[in-house]
């Protein structure tokens, strides 16, 4: 078995799965139709065109640095000034990093690293005014998602792994095995993307942890978070 590794990073991220209308959210973690359609673009595959390929690839996430919500109030009027828009609000993550995993038939893992290379349509995360900041592919490698997100180096910034404990526990986000108890389930697969008729279905999720060392605050010689050590308890 093999995964292609993402390195989903940048100034603003927004990965929708509900967002109707005049809010658009973002989930705390890239989404799988977000991760799908990025492929997608890389592979050159229209928003009319079916999604065949990539349905049938499994997807996890681990949230490296969760990042901040920032909320972006919209207004608009028309060239004349005569008329608004409606009023919108758009929601994203700042300053996040996340580490992601598909899986899936072999060659095709391949062929998807490459295109992330040399992508035919331009790369966003989650919206198009968030581009990723550096190359996003990480490579083809052996084993499973649950080995990938649980072993590779932890992808936070710096700055962020000084401010950090020793002992870090992060979140991991991936698709339920057949056997698996489900935590939540997600309307998160896309089935289409065409505007005309874009269709979505549901998958089941599991949420779990994993817990890695800090080694920028062991060369620090940074102790382990305690808030009640500024009150002197």
């Amino acid at each position: 078995m093999s995964v292609l590794l993402l390195r989903l990073a940048g100034p603003m991220q927004s990965w929708g799965s509900s967002s109707r209308f005049s809010r658009r959210n973002t989930d705390v973690a890239p989404t799988k139709s977000g991760v799908i359609g990025l492929l997608a673009a890389a592979r050159g595959i229209r928003r009319t065109e079916p999604l065949t390929e990539l349905l049938g690839l499994q997807f996890g996430v681990r949230l490296d640095q969760p990042g901040q919500i920032l909320r972006d109030f919209h207004t608009a009027r028309s060239l004349d000034g005569r008329q608004s828009a409606p009023l919108t609000y758009r929601y994203y993550l700042s300053d996040a990093a996340f580490l992601a995993a598909v899986s899936g038939d072999e060659n095709m893992l391949y062929g998807l690293a490459e295109a992330l290379h040399r992508p035919k349509f331009p790369l966003y995360l989650g919206r198009r005014s968030c581009p990723p900041a550096g190359p996003i592919s990480l490579g083809v490698h052996d084993g499973t998602i649950d080995d990938a997100l649980t072993s590779w180096p932890w992808l936070a910034a710096e700055w962020y792994r000084r401010r950090a404990s020793r002992e870090v526990r992060l979140e991991i986000i991936r698709d339920v095995r057949p056997g698996e108890p489900v935590t939540e389930t997600m309307h998160d697969v896309p089935v289409s993307f065409d505007p005309a008729h874009r269709q979505h279905t549901w998958r089941s999720v599991l949420r779990r942890h994993v817990d890695v060392t800090n080694d920028v605050a062991e060369r620090a010689g940074v102790t382990e978070h305690d808030p009640l050590s500024l009150l002197g308890g």
